[in-house]
């Protein structure tokens, strides 16, 4: 399997619109992030972690010429917007996207995407999907997806937990419940928004604080804010922990 993170920034992306800053006036090009995405390749498919607003740029970025599926972890503007923007794949494949979502996140996708869902505009050309609600672990080609509820403030959120990896973005609290289940990993990929505490997000230190605690062999930071210099940061990181960036991959046994 071969993971690639589509997208590493916050919900505005890195640079900020309008921003000065030394990192969003930065020429290091892993200080530039587009919103929060992860693909998965394996036994000649592809699947993707949420379509953000900037799936599009990402998928020319990688040269996507498939999806197979699409799991999402839950229904926020920086994680669906870009489902849309699938439709060219399917089109070329000739069958239904499959998709995959708990209850809350289904209902808001039947909403944001009610066309879609809907299927009565009556010029053809939109997207079809096969919609999967999960209620619990469930199989992609005979990959094992296991979903992970957390905490995104006060909302419950999903991450993934798939070939000894888990992926759990979007989170400020990690309920202790949760936690035996990101054991024993051999990458952990975590939020890890920037130092400043925030209500609905991990910080640097938090997330620091967790792989302590769980201990996988490496661990990769992702939704990083513009507060944080990709060299800057990674500098002061331990030597098994580092922030992800746009176009990393990493191939796993």
């Amino acid at each position: 399997m071969k993971l690639t993170f589509l997208g590493t920034g916050t919900s505005t992306g890195v640079p900020l619109l309008g921003c000065r800053c030394s990192v969003c006036t930065s020429s290091a090009p892993h200080d530039k992030r587009t919103r929060p995405s992860l693909m998965l390749e394996y036994s000649g498919r592809t699947v993707v972690i949420d379509t953000t607003p900037d799936f599009r740029a990402q998928a020319l970025r990688e040269k996507i010429e498939r999806v197979d599926a699409i799991v999402f972890t839950h229904a926020h503007a920086d994680h669906v917007l870009g489902l849309d923007d699938v439709r060219p794949f399917f089109f070329r494949q000739r069958t239904p996207i499959p998709i995959y979502a708990d209850t809350r996140c289904m209902q808001s996708l039947r909403r944001i995407f009610a066309y879609i869902f809907e299927q009565t505009y009556a010029y053809g050309g939109i997207l079809k999907i096969d919609p999967h609600l999960i209620d619990g672990p469930f199989d992609l080609w005979e990959q094992r997806m296991i979903p992970i509820t957390v905490l995104h403030g006060n909302l419950p959120v999903l991450g993934f937990r798939f070939n000894n990896t888990a992926y759990v973005t979007d989170f400020s609290t990690i309920p202790e419940e949760t936690l035996p289940l990101l054991e024993g990993l051999d990458v952990l990929i975590l939020d890890a928004l920037r130092h400043k505490p925030h209500p609905t997000h991990s910080t640097v230190e938090n997330s620091l604080r967790l792989v302590e605690q769980l201990k996988p062999a490496r661990a990769y930071f992702t939704h990083i804010a513009h507060e944080l210099h990709h060299e800057e940061t990674n500098a002061g990181l331990p030597p098994n922990v580092q922030l992800a960036y746009d176009g990393l991959k990493i191939e796993l046994n």
